[in-house]
């Protein structure tokens, strides 16, 4: 008999990327050359006149692009108010409301 002490083991935690779905990604960088700029300092979602009242982070949704974890991204692109403060305030220029509608036409494509 095994004493239980409380203890067990847990599932593998890391991401399998190569499983993940890239059209999104593909797609973005194709119709949308300007995100490839982008070097995730975060002053988008600083300055982001949604994120302050609901939970909307470019950064974090750019993120989830790049890995391929597109179900998040369905729900929280909605969320963009296009008033265009981040495209203002970002150092390299990144389209950012063009990526925002960009990732939007991608979605409606790849379901």
């Amino acid at each position: 008999m095994v004493k239980n002490f409380g203890y067990k083991i847990l599932s593998d935690a890391s991401i399998d990327f190569d499983r993940n779905d890239k059209r999104i990604a593909d797609y973005l960088k194709a119709h949308e050359p300007s995100m490839n700029l982008c070097i995730g300092c975060g002053s988008c979602t600083a300055t982001c006149s949604a994120g302050h009242f609901v939970d909307f982070n470019i950064r974090r949704i750019h993120t989830f692009i790049r890995r391929g974890e597109t179900n998040q991204v369905k729900r929280d692109i909605l969320k963009c108010m296009f008033c265009g403060k981040c495209q203002l305030v970002c150092p390299r220029g990144v389209n950012l409301r063009n990526v925002i509608l960009t990732i939007n036409r991608a979605i409606e494509q790849t379901g």
